[in-house]
């Protein structure tokens, strides 16, 4: 199985998690403590995003990299708010941390493998 196709099924998985977990928060009545709400609902939303960019990036589509990288900056810029959110005194999990720090990660590595399949 090659990089690319790693990467697609661990945004299928990843964005699938994303979305059950998501959607137990924000539908389910689970208490998660001191949730920042617009991190949650761009989590649960952006997960769709990551279904489609790794059924995108499996079929070899060329919006699959694009779509990966905007991931990438969305998560980013939602991430730079957060901070601000926490900078400001506001209510927050400390675990919203790593997990934003993993999304930047996993989509980092996802759309620098989807470009570089791209230019093939």
């Amino acid at each position: 199985m090659t990089a690319i196709r790693i990467a697609a099924v661990v945004a299928v998985v990843f964005g699938l998690l994303t979305i059950v977990a998501g959607g137990r928060a924000l539908f389910g009545g689970a208490d998660m403590g001191a949730v920042v709400g617009f991190v949650l609902v761009f989590n649960f939303l952006a997960g769709f995003a990551y279904v489609a960019a790794g059924a995108g990036l499996w079929q070899g589509r060329s919006w699959a990299p694009p779509l990966a990288v905007a991931i990438l900056a969305a998560t980013l810029a939602v991430f730079a708010a957060f901070g601000w959110h926490v900078l400001n005194g506001g209510a927050h999990e400390r675990r919203t941390v790593g997990a934003m720090s993993l999304r930047t990660l996993v989509w980092a590595v996802i759309s620098a493998l989807a470009l570089k399949a791209g230019r093939r």
